[in-house]
């Protein structure tokens, strides 16, 4: 019944999968790529709450279907994508009928929920320095060189502030000798200092 009712997409780099009038998707299966998943606000701004990459699963896409889940996730295509897109409303049904997929489809909404709960935390109760040391050490360790291909309006967006906060904090971490920055990217020189910033209490 799952394989009649799931369909394979792909998606280019940039595109929106779901949220933003782009309609319920339904329970993701990324098979390669990498998908953002974040909110938005209503003046426009984002923040980014976890990432899909190649091999996991997101049934917070088919939200239209779990009634406990009453936030607009928006999720769009950070890498050429290619996902299989089970149908919400034939999930939502198998999800009533068996116990297992019920079990399933509840750890993953948690597995999901702790993601978004320490966005949260660092929201709250992070100087914004280090919240910016946390996402750089965070993006070298998912790209696994010192440059981040990202430019300072991408970084803003993901951590849910304006652009030119971003740009003054990168700046001081340039004069301090711990990033070089770039036209649309950031080059980490000091990967020790950058860790002790984001450890920082």
């Amino acid at each position: 019944e799952l394989a009649r009712h799931a369909r394979v997409r792909r998606f280019t780099a940039g595109d929106m999968v779901q949220g933003c009038g782009y309609g319920c998707t339904g329970v993701i299966f990324l098979r390669s790529g990498s998908l953002r998943a974040f909110m938005m606000s209503d003046q426009g701004k984002e923040i980014t709450l976890f990432r899909v990459e190649a091999g996991e699963c997101c049934v917070l896409a088919a939200s239209c279907v779990l009634p406990q889940i009453t936030f607009d996730l928006a999720l769009s295509a950070e890498r050429d994508s290619e996902l299989i897109a089970i149908d919400p409303a034939c999930f939502g049904r198998l999800a009533e009928r068996e116990v297992h997929i019920e079990a399933f489809t509840y750890r993953q909404a948690l597995e999901r929920f702790s993601d978004c709960m320490w966005v949260m935390q660092q929201v709250l109760f992070m100087s914004f320095d280090r919240r910016l040391a946390v996402f750089l050490s965070d993006e070298l360790a998912r790209g696994g060189q010192d440059r981040i291909a990202m430019t300072h309006d991408q970084i803003a967006r993901h951590l849910g502030t304006a652009r030119e906060v971003v740009s003054r904090m990168l700046k001081y971490f340039e004069q301090e000798g711990i990033v070089e920055l770039g036209r649309g990217s950031v080059t980490v020189l000091d990967r020790t200092r950058l860790r002790n910033l984001a450890a920082s209490a």
